[in-house]
Protein backbone atom coordinates (compact mmCIF):
# COMPACT_ATOMS: atom_id res chain seq x y z
CA UNK A 1 0.00 0.00 0.00
CA UNK A 2 1.41 3.07 -0.54
CA UNK A 3 2.18 6.06 1.77
CA UNK A 4 -0.27 8.39 0.07
CA UNK A 5 -3.85 8.39 -1.73
CA UNK A 6 -4.89 9.87 -4.80
CA UNK A 7 -7.83 12.10 -4.47
CA UNK A 8 -9.74 13.53 -7.19
CA UNK A 9 -7.96 17.06 -6.67
CA UNK A 10 -4.48 15.64 -6.61
CA UNK A 11 -3.91 16.12 -3.14
CA UNK A 12 -2.58 13.55 -1.12
CA UNK A 13 -4.13 11.61 1.72
CA UNK A 14 -1.81 9.80 4.00
CA UNK A 15 -3.83 6.13 4.91
CA UNK A 16 -5.36 5.97 7.97
CA UNK A 17 -3.26 1.73 8.17
CA UNK A 18 -0.47 3.52 6.79
CA UNK A 19 -0.08 6.00 9.90
CA UNK A 20 -1.08 3.60 12.14
CA UNK A 21 1.87 1.31 11.29
CA UNK A 22 3.83 3.46 11.88
CA UNK A 23 2.96 4.64 15.38
CA UNK A 24 3.38 3.37 18.82
CA UNK A 25 0.67 1.94 20.78
CA UNK A 26 -1.58 4.28 21.91
CA UNK A 27 -1.88 1.98 25.50
CA UNK A 28 2.03 2.40 25.88
CA UNK A 29 2.52 5.23 27.37
CA UNK A 30 0.52 8.50 29.16
CA UNK A 31 -1.51 10.69 28.38
CA UNK A 32 -1.47 8.93 24.71
CA UNK A 33 -2.44 11.77 22.67
CA UNK A 34 1.01 13.83 23.84
CA UNK A 35 2.84 10.13 23.30
CA UNK A 36 1.19 10.48 19.97
CA UNK A 37 1.79 13.92 18.36
CA UNK A 38 5.47 13.71 19.63
CA UNK A 39 5.79 10.18 17.25
CA UNK A 40 4.18 12.30 14.55
CA UNK A 41 5.93 14.81 14.88
CA UNK A 42 9.43 13.02 14.62
CA UNK A 43 8.20 11.23 11.15
CA UNK A 44 7.20 14.67 9.81
CA UNK A 45 11.53 15.55 10.71
CA UNK A 46 12.66 12.42 9.39
CA UNK A 47 10.55 12.69 5.94
CA UNK A 48 8.82 9.55 6.75
CA UNK A 49 5.90 11.59 7.21
CA UNK A 50 5.58 13.43 3.35
CA UNK A 51 4.92 17.58 4.11
CA UNK A 52 1.80 19.15 2.60
CA UNK A 53 -0.50 15.95 2.49
CA UNK A 54 -3.49 15.23 3.85
CA UNK A 55 -3.69 13.66 7.48
CA UNK A 56 -6.64 10.73 8.03
CA UNK A 57 -9.32 11.87 9.07
CA UNK A 58 -10.19 11.74 12.92
CA UNK A 59 -12.38 8.82 12.98
CA UNK A 60 -10.84 6.52 10.75
CA UNK A 61 -7.28 7.03 12.66
CA UNK A 62 -8.98 6.31 15.92
CA UNK A 63 -10.42 3.07 14.59
CA UNK A 64 -7.20 2.41 13.17
CA UNK A 65 -5.30 2.82 16.31
CA UNK A 66 -8.38 1.55 18.40
CA UNK A 67 -7.89 4.62 20.56
CA UNK A 68 -11.07 7.26 21.00
CA UNK A 69 -11.84 9.90 18.66
CA UNK A 70 -11.21 12.64 21.73
CA UNK A 71 -7.80 11.35 21.48
CA UNK A 72 -7.22 11.84 17.78
CA UNK A 73 -8.51 15.37 18.03
CA UNK A 74 -6.50 16.03 20.75
CA UNK A 75 -3.41 14.75 18.91
CA UNK A 76 -4.41 17.15 15.82
CA UNK A 77 -4.53 20.14 18.12
CA UNK A 78 -0.85 19.60 19.52
CA UNK A 79 0.37 19.11 16.01
CA UNK A 80 -0.99 22.21 14.88
CA UNK A 81 0.09 24.30 17.80
CA UNK A 82 3.20 22.76 17.41
CA UNK A 83 3.51 23.86 13.65
CA UNK A 84 3.49 20.58 12.30
CA UNK A 85 -0.21 21.04 11.12
CA UNK A 86 -2.57 23.34 9.66
CA UNK A 87 -5.86 23.15 8.97
CA UNK A 88 -8.62 24.34 6.29
CA UNK A 89 -12.04 24.29 6.73
CA UNK A 90 -13.78 21.04 5.07
CA UNK A 91 -10.66 20.21 4.12
CA UNK A 92 -9.08 18.24 6.64
CA UNK A 93 -5.31 18.60 8.63
CA UNK A 94 -2.21 18.86 6.72
CA UNK A 95 1.71 18.20 7.31
CA UNK A 96 4.33 21.30 7.54
CA UNK A 97 7.44 22.12 8.60
CA UNK A 98 7.44 24.16 11.77
CA UNK A 99 9.31 28.10 11.71
CA UNK A 100 13.15 26.86 12.71
CA UNK A 101 12.94 23.12 12.57
CA UNK A 102 15.41 21.77 9.98
CA UNK A 103 14.06 18.45 8.16
CA UNK A 104 16.23 14.79 9.49
CA UNK A 105 17.22 14.28 5.86
CA UNK A 106 19.38 17.92 6.00
CA UNK A 107 20.54 17.42 9.62
CA UNK A 108 21.82 14.27 9.15
CA UNK A 109 23.86 15.84 6.30
CA UNK A 110 24.86 18.89 8.89
CA UNK A 111 28.22 18.77 11.08
CA UNK A 112 26.88 17.56 14.59
CA UNK A 113 26.55 19.46 17.49
CA UNK A 114 29.60 20.37 19.26
CA UNK A 115 32.25 17.26 20.19
CA UNK A 116 29.57 15.22 19.02
CA UNK A 117 31.30 11.76 17.04
CA UNK A 118 29.32 11.56 13.58
CA UNK A 119 28.50 8.18 12.62
CA UNK A 120 25.78 8.78 10.72
CA UNK A 121 27.69 9.73 7.25
CA UNK A 122 29.25 6.74 5.81
CA UNK A 123 31.45 9.17 3.80
CA UNK A 124 35.12 10.05 3.86
CA UNK A 125 36.80 12.70 4.07
CA UNK A 126 39.81 13.45 1.00
CA UNK A 127 43.34 14.10 1.89
CA UNK A 128 44.12 17.79 1.68
CA UNK A 129 47.48 17.34 -0.17
CA UNK A 130 45.14 15.35 -2.56
CA UNK A 131 43.12 18.67 -3.30
CA UNK A 132 45.59 21.27 -3.62
CA UNK A 133 47.21 19.56 -6.14
CA UNK A 134 44.31 18.82 -7.90
CA UNK A 135 43.41 22.73 -7.63
CA UNK A 136 47.01 23.86 -9.02
CA UNK A 137 46.86 21.47 -11.98
CA UNK A 138 43.30 22.72 -12.83
CA UNK A 139 43.78 26.24 -12.45
CA UNK A 140 45.28 26.70 -16.33
CA UNK A 141 42.20 24.59 -17.54
CA UNK A 142 40.00 26.90 -15.88
CA UNK A 143 41.08 29.98 -16.79
CA UNK A 144 40.67 28.28 -20.35
CA UNK A 145 36.76 27.16 -19.95
CA UNK A 146 36.34 31.09 -18.74
CA UNK A 147 35.92 31.96 -22.44
CA UNK A 148 33.35 29.76 -22.73
CA UNK A 149 29.13 29.96 -22.24
CA UNK A 150 30.20 27.41 -19.44
CA UNK A 151 27.15 25.03 -19.82
CA UNK A 152 27.50 21.51 -20.57
CA UNK A 153 24.26 19.28 -19.80
CA UNK A 154 25.62 16.13 -20.79
CA UNK A 155 29.01 16.85 -18.44
CA UNK A 156 32.68 17.72 -19.62
CA UNK A 157 33.70 15.78 -22.91
CA UNK A 158 37.11 14.85 -21.51
CA UNK A 159 35.11 13.73 -18.19
CA UNK A 160 32.59 11.86 -19.87
CA UNK A 161 35.70 9.85 -21.56
CA UNK A 162 37.86 9.17 -18.41
CA UNK A 163 34.45 7.85 -16.41
CA UNK A 164 33.86 5.85 -20.21
CA UNK A 165 37.30 4.58 -20.20
CA UNK A 166 37.09 3.13 -16.38
CA UNK A 167 33.75 0.96 -17.54
CA UNK A 168 35.83 -0.45 -20.29
CA UNK A 169 38.79 -1.17 -18.37
CA UNK A 170 36.49 -2.95 -15.33
CA UNK A 171 35.04 -5.21 -18.43
CA UNK A 172 31.67 -3.59 -19.99
CA UNK A 173 32.78 -1.62 -23.17
CA UNK A 174 31.50 2.07 -22.99
CA UNK A 175 31.42 4.96 -24.81
CA UNK A 176 31.38 8.44 -23.68
CA UNK A 177 27.98 8.98 -25.54
CA UNK A 178 26.35 6.45 -22.80
CA UNK A 179 27.61 8.77 -20.28
CA UNK A 180 25.76 11.70 -18.61
CA UNK A 181 27.65 13.31 -15.66
CA UNK A 182 25.63 14.58 -12.94
CA UNK A 183 25.60 16.31 -9.46
CA UNK A 184 26.37 12.43 -7.61
CA UNK A 185 24.44 9.59 -7.81
CA UNK A 186 21.28 10.39 -6.06
CA UNK A 187 20.85 13.40 -8.76
CA UNK A 188 20.98 10.07 -11.28
CA UNK A 189 18.58 8.34 -9.72
CA UNK A 190 16.11 11.34 -9.35
CA UNK A 191 16.93 11.99 -13.14
CA UNK A 192 15.63 8.71 -14.05
CA UNK A 193 12.72 8.47 -11.80
CA UNK A 194 11.64 11.49 -13.01
CA UNK A 195 11.71 10.40 -16.77
CA UNK A 196 10.51 6.74 -16.69
CA UNK A 197 8.45 6.43 -13.79
CA UNK A 198 4.85 8.27 -12.86
CA UNK A 199 2.87 8.33 -9.93
CA UNK A 200 1.87 5.16 -8.65
CA UNK A 201 4.59 3.03 -10.64
CA UNK A 202 5.83 0.06 -8.70
CA UNK A 203 9.82 -0.10 -8.01
CA UNK A 204 11.39 -3.10 -6.70
CA UNK A 205 14.04 -2.28 -3.99
CA UNK A 206 15.97 -3.93 -1.48
CA UNK A 207 15.13 -3.91 2.02
CA UNK A 208 17.03 -2.82 3.63
CA UNK A 209 18.43 -0.25 1.28
CA UNK A 210 19.73 3.51 0.64
CA UNK A 211 17.62 5.93 2.58
CA UNK A 212 18.20 9.01 0.44
CA UNK A 213 17.21 6.67 -2.67
CA UNK A 214 14.08 5.21 -1.02
CA UNK A 215 12.72 8.97 -0.14
CA UNK A 216 13.51 9.66 -3.96
CA UNK A 217 10.80 7.16 -4.90
CA UNK A 218 8.40 8.58 -1.60
CA UNK A 219 8.63 11.77 -3.59
CA UNK A 220 8.07 10.86 -6.88
CA UNK A 221 4.61 9.16 -5.42
CA UNK A 222 6.28 5.41 -6.27
CA UNK A 223 5.11 2.07 -4.86
CA UNK A 224 7.70 0.32 -3.34
CA UNK A 225 8.17 -3.57 -3.95
CA UNK A 226 10.73 -5.04 -1.12
CA UNK A 227 12.44 -7.70 -1.28
CA UNK A 228 15.16 -8.76 1.39
CA UNK A 229 18.72 -8.71 2.27
CA UNK A 230 19.78 -10.85 4.81
CA UNK A 231 23.18 -10.94 6.24
CA UNK A 232 24.13 -13.39 3.24
CA UNK A 233 22.89 -11.80 0.63
CA UNK A 234 19.90 -12.12 -1.78
CA UNK A 235 16.95 -14.36 -2.15
CA UNK A 236 17.03 -14.67 -5.92
CA UNK A 237 14.51 -16.86 -6.24
CA UNK A 238 11.99 -14.25 -4.75
CA UNK A 239 13.47 -11.76 -7.07
CA UNK A 240 12.77 -13.57 -9.91
CA UNK A 241 9.53 -14.07 -8.56
CA UNK A 242 8.67 -10.32 -8.04
CA UNK A 243 10.07 -9.24 -11.21
CA UNK A 244 7.67 -12.15 -12.69
CA UNK A 245 4.51 -10.78 -10.54
CA UNK A 246 4.89 -7.44 -9.75
CA UNK A 247 6.48 -6.64 -13.05
CA UNK A 248 8.10 -3.12 -11.67
CA UNK A 249 8.35 -0.39 -13.78
CA UNK A 250 11.74 -0.10 -12.34
CA UNK A 251 13.88 -1.46 -9.80
CA UNK A 252 16.62 0.04 -7.87
CA UNK A 253 19.74 -2.68 -6.00
CA UNK A 254 23.01 -1.83 -4.44
CA UNK A 255 24.68 -5.44 -5.80
CA UNK A 256 28.17 -4.27 -4.57
CA UNK A 257 28.79 -3.82 -0.60
CA UNK A 258 25.74 -3.08 -0.75
CA UNK A 259 24.37 -0.19 1.82
CA UNK A 260 23.78 -0.82 4.66
CA UNK A 261 24.29 -4.90 4.77
CA UNK A 262 28.00 -4.73 2.99
CA UNK A 263 26.78 -7.92 0.57
CA UNK A 264 28.29 -8.37 -2.65
CA UNK A 265 26.13 -10.44 -5.14
CA UNK A 266 27.42 -13.35 -6.95
CA UNK A 267 28.25 -13.19 -10.83
CA UNK A 268 25.73 -16.16 -11.00
CA UNK A 269 22.65 -14.32 -9.02
CA UNK A 270 23.58 -10.96 -11.36
CA UNK A 271 23.05 -12.61 -14.57
CA UNK A 272 19.48 -14.45 -13.14
CA UNK A 273 18.86 -11.16 -12.16
CA UNK A 274 19.37 -9.46 -15.74
CA UNK A 275 17.66 -12.56 -17.27
CA UNK A 276 14.02 -11.74 -15.16
CA UNK A 277 14.24 -8.15 -15.60
CA UNK A 278 14.82 -8.59 -18.96
CA UNK A 279 11.62 -11.06 -19.29
CA UNK A 280 9.49 -8.97 -17.47
CA UNK A 281 10.87 -5.68 -19.14
CA UNK A 282 11.93 -3.67 -16.44
CA UNK A 283 14.56 -1.16 -16.16
CA UNK A 284 17.50 -1.60 -13.89
CA UNK A 285 18.87 1.05 -11.93
CA UNK A 286 22.48 -0.50 -10.41
CA UNK A 287 23.90 1.91 -7.88
CA UNK A 288 27.73 1.28 -7.92
CA UNK A 289 28.68 4.13 -5.42
CA UNK A 290 30.30 1.31 -3.53
CA UNK A 291 32.04 -0.76 -6.18
CA UNK A 292 35.52 0.35 -5.96
CA UNK A 293 36.06 0.06 -2.32
CA UNK A 294 36.70 -3.92 -2.28
CA UNK A 295 38.53 -4.59 0.67
CA UNK A 296 39.32 -8.56 0.49
CA UNK A 297 39.47 -9.00 -2.82
CA UNK A 298 39.29 -7.47 -6.30
CA UNK A 299 36.73 -4.92 -7.44
CA UNK A 300 33.64 -6.39 -8.82
CA UNK A 301 33.10 -6.24 -12.94
CA UNK A 302 29.94 -3.81 -13.30
CA UNK A 303 26.97 -5.72 -13.17
CA UNK A 304 25.84 -5.11 -16.68
CA UNK A 305 28.41 -6.75 -18.11
CA UNK A 306 26.73 -9.94 -16.97
CA UNK A 307 24.08 -9.36 -19.41
CA UNK A 308 23.32 -11.65 -22.46
CA UNK A 309 23.37 -9.68 -26.00
CA UNK A 310 20.04 -8.86 -25.42
CA UNK A 311 19.19 -8.59 -22.52
CA UNK A 312 21.02 -5.60 -21.64
CA UNK A 313 19.49 -2.43 -22.97
CA UNK A 314 17.28 -1.27 -19.82
CA UNK A 315 20.11 -1.59 -17.04
CA UNK A 316 21.15 2.05 -16.00
CA UNK A 317 24.25 1.98 -13.75
CA UNK A 318 25.02 4.99 -11.20
CA UNK A 319 27.96 5.79 -9.77
CA UNK A 320 30.23 8.98 -8.15
CA UNK A 321 32.88 10.20 -6.32
CA UNK A 322 31.73 10.88 -2.91
CA UNK A 323 32.75 7.21 -1.63
CA UNK A 324 35.85 6.45 -2.90
CA UNK A 325 37.02 10.44 -3.39
CA UNK A 326 35.18 13.31 -1.39
CA UNK A 327 31.28 14.24 -1.01
CA UNK A 328 32.21 17.83 -1.09
CA UNK A 329 33.14 17.03 -5.06
CA UNK A 330 29.30 16.59 -5.75
CA UNK A 331 30.25 14.55 -9.23
CA UNK A 332 28.15 11.43 -10.49
CA UNK A 333 27.14 10.00 -13.79
CA UNK A 334 24.88 7.49 -14.90
CA UNK A 335 25.73 4.72 -18.17
CA UNK A 336 22.85 4.49 -19.85
CA UNK A 337 22.13 3.83 -23.80
CA UNK A 338 22.64 6.46 -25.88
CA UNK A 339 19.11 7.60 -26.86
CA UNK A 340 18.25 7.26 -23.08
CA UNK A 341 21.55 9.64 -21.95
CA UNK A 342 20.36 12.32 -24.66
CA UNK A 343 16.77 12.19 -23.02
CA UNK A 344 18.18 12.36 -19.25
CA UNK A 345 19.97 15.38 -20.84
CA UNK A 346 16.75 17.18 -21.50
CA UNK A 347 15.16 16.55 -18.04
CA UNK A 348 18.63 17.55 -16.94
CA UNK A 349 18.15 20.87 -18.10
CA UNK A 350 15.28 22.16 -16.40
CA UNK A 351 16.95 21.93 -12.78
CA UNK A 352 20.71 22.76 -13.10
CA UNK A 353 21.83 23.07 -17.13
CA UNK A 354 25.16 21.38 -16.32
CA UNK A 355 27.15 20.80 -13.47
CA UNK A 356 30.12 22.97 -12.43
CA UNK A 357 33.20 23.27 -14.25
CA UNK A 358 35.97 23.37 -11.72
CA UNK A 359 33.83 20.32 -9.80
CA UNK A 360 34.50 18.20 -13.37
CA UNK A 361 37.50 19.35 -13.84
CA UNK A 362 38.94 18.35 -9.83
CA UNK A 363 37.48 15.61 -10.46
CA UNK A 364 39.31 14.19 -13.80
CA UNK A 365 42.36 15.33 -12.50
CA UNK A 366 41.42 13.32 -9.28
CA UNK A 367 40.57 10.07 -11.63
CA UNK A 368 44.25 10.48 -13.57
CA UNK A 369 45.34 10.03 -9.82
CA UNK A 370 42.69 7.12 -8.86
CA UNK A 371 44.96 4.18 -7.98
CA UNK A 372 47.23 6.05 -5.89
CA UNK A 373 44.58 7.55 -4.08
CA UNK A 374 42.00 4.69 -3.60
CA UNK A 375 45.16 2.16 -3.10
CA UNK A 376 45.68 4.65 0.07
CA UNK A 377 41.83 4.89 0.67
CA UNK A 378 41.50 0.98 1.06
CA UNK A 379 44.40 0.30 3.38
CA UNK A 380 42.73 3.08 5.31
CA UNK A 381 39.65 1.53 5.15
CA UNK A 382 41.10 -2.24 6.21
CA UNK A 383 42.79 -0.20 9.51
CA UNK A 384 39.30 1.28 10.48
CA UNK A 385 37.30 -1.93 9.98
CA UNK A 386 39.65 -3.80 12.26
CA UNK A 387 39.28 -1.04 14.80
CA UNK A 388 35.84 -0.83 14.96
CA UNK A 389 35.35 -4.72 14.81
CA UNK A 390 38.41 -4.66 17.87
CA UNK A 391 36.25 -2.07 19.73
CA UNK A 392 32.42 -4.04 19.54
CA UNK A 393 33.78 -6.79 20.14
CA UNK A 394 35.72 -5.67 23.65
CA UNK A 395 32.91 -3.35 24.79
CA UNK A 396 29.75 -4.93 22.94
CA UNK A 397 30.01 -8.61 22.84
CA UNK A 398 26.64 -9.13 22.84
CA UNK A 399 25.81 -7.56 19.42
CA UNK A 400 26.42 -9.12 16.43
CA UNK A 401 27.41 -8.35 13.03
CA UNK A 402 29.06 -10.15 9.33
CA UNK A 403 32.12 -8.61 8.67
CA UNK A 404 31.98 -7.30 4.72
CA UNK A 405 34.08 -7.87 2.35
CA UNK A 406 34.45 -4.03 1.02
CA UNK A 407 32.24 -0.84 1.69
CA UNK A 408 31.93 1.61 4.47
CA UNK A 409 30.18 -0.22 7.48
CA UNK A 410 28.94 -2.73 9.53
CA UNK A 411 24.57 -3.79 9.86
CA UNK A 412 24.92 -4.52 13.66
CA UNK A 413 22.28 -6.69 15.50
CA UNK A 414 21.29 -5.49 18.84
CA UNK A 415 19.88 -8.25 19.59
CA UNK A 416 16.68 -6.31 21.25
CA UNK A 417 14.67 -3.52 19.63
CA UNK A 418 16.34 -0.72 21.22
CA UNK A 419 17.87 1.27 18.16
CA UNK A 420 15.94 4.16 17.42
CA UNK A 421 16.10 5.14 21.44
CA UNK A 422 19.67 4.39 21.64
CA UNK A 423 20.22 6.67 18.80
CA UNK A 424 18.07 9.51 20.56
CA UNK A 425 19.89 8.82 23.97
CA UNK A 426 23.38 8.66 22.18
CA UNK A 427 23.69 12.36 20.92
CA UNK A 428 23.43 13.35 24.37
CA UNK A 429 26.61 10.99 24.66
CA UNK A 430 28.30 12.70 21.23
CA UNK A 431 27.32 10.19 19.34
CA UNK A 432 25.13 10.64 16.34
CA UNK A 433 23.96 7.67 14.91
CA UNK A 434 21.40 6.32 12.80
CA UNK A 435 18.92 3.62 13.88
CA UNK A 436 17.81 0.81 11.09
CA UNK A 437 14.39 1.72 10.46
CA UNK A 438 15.36 4.96 8.19
CA UNK A 439 17.06 2.07 6.15
CA UNK A 440 13.52 0.29 5.44
CA UNK A 441 10.88 0.75 2.82
CA UNK A 442 8.68 -0.37 4.92
CA UNK A 443 7.11 0.66 8.88
CA UNK A 444 8.59 -1.03 11.82
CA UNK A 445 11.41 -3.42 10.28
CA UNK A 446 15.10 -3.24 11.77
CA UNK A 447 14.27 -1.56 14.66
CA UNK A 448 16.89 -4.04 16.12
CA UNK A 449 19.82 -2.60 13.57
CA UNK A 450 22.43 0.28 13.56
CA UNK A 451 24.69 0.71 10.71
CA UNK A 452 27.92 1.69 11.97
CA UNK A 453 30.57 3.21 9.55
CA UNK A 454 34.14 2.40 9.81
CA UNK A 455 34.94 5.87 8.02
CA UNK A 456 36.63 7.69 11.36
CA UNK A 457 39.64 7.31 12.76
CA UNK A 458 40.72 4.08 14.88
CA UNK A 459 40.82 6.45 18.41
CA UNK A 460 37.21 8.02 17.25
CA UNK A 461 35.65 4.64 16.63
CA UNK A 462 37.32 3.31 19.81
CA UNK A 463 35.57 6.08 21.44
CA UNK A 464 32.47 6.39 19.62
CA UNK A 465 31.86 2.65 20.65
CA UNK A 466 32.96 3.58 24.49
CA UNK A 467 30.33 6.07 24.49
CA UNK A 468 27.24 3.56 23.08
CA UNK A 469 28.17 1.32 25.83
CA UNK A 470 28.19 4.12 28.41
CA UNK A 471 24.59 5.20 27.04
CA UNK A 472 23.28 1.43 27.35
CA UNK A 473 24.85 1.29 30.67
CA UNK A 474 22.21 4.77 31.58
CA UNK A 475 19.36 2.65 30.57
CA UNK A 476 17.07 3.78 27.91
CA UNK A 477 13.64 4.58 27.41
CA UNK A 478 11.33 1.85 26.07
CA UNK A 479 11.52 1.75 22.45
CA UNK A 480 8.09 2.51 20.90
CA UNK A 481 8.58 -0.17 18.27
CA UNK A 482 9.08 -2.37 20.78
CA UNK A 483 5.84 -2.53 22.46
CA UNK A 484 3.68 -3.44 19.93
CA UNK A 485 3.53 -5.21 16.68
CA UNK A 486 3.20 -3.09 13.33
CA UNK A 487 0.94 -3.03 10.50
CA UNK A 488 3.02 -3.52 7.28
CA UNK A 489 2.21 -2.38 4.05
Amino acid sequence: MAEWEATGSGDRTLGSRRLAALLPDPAGARPAYRHLARAISQLILDGRIALHVRLPAERELATALNTSRATITAVYDLLREGGYARSRQGSGTWTQLPEGRTPGAVTRLLRPRDSAIDLARAAPALPERALADALAEVTPQLAAHAHTPGYHPYGLAELRAAVAERFTRRGLATVPEQILLTSGAQHALSLVLGLLCRPGDRVMVESPSYPNALEAMRRARLRTVPVPVTDTGWDVEIMESTLRQAVPRLAYLIPDFHNPTGCLMPDGERARVLRAAHRSGTWLVIDETLAELALDGPAPAPFASHAAPDAGGKVITVGSMSKTHWGGLRIGWLRAPSRLVTELAGQRVATDMGGSVLDQLLALALLDRAGELLSERLDQLREQRTALAAALAEHLPQWTWQQPSGGLSFWVDLGEPVASALAEQALDYGVRIEGGTHFSPDPGLYEQRLRIPYTAAPATLHEAVHRMTTTLTAGLPDSPAGRRPHWIA
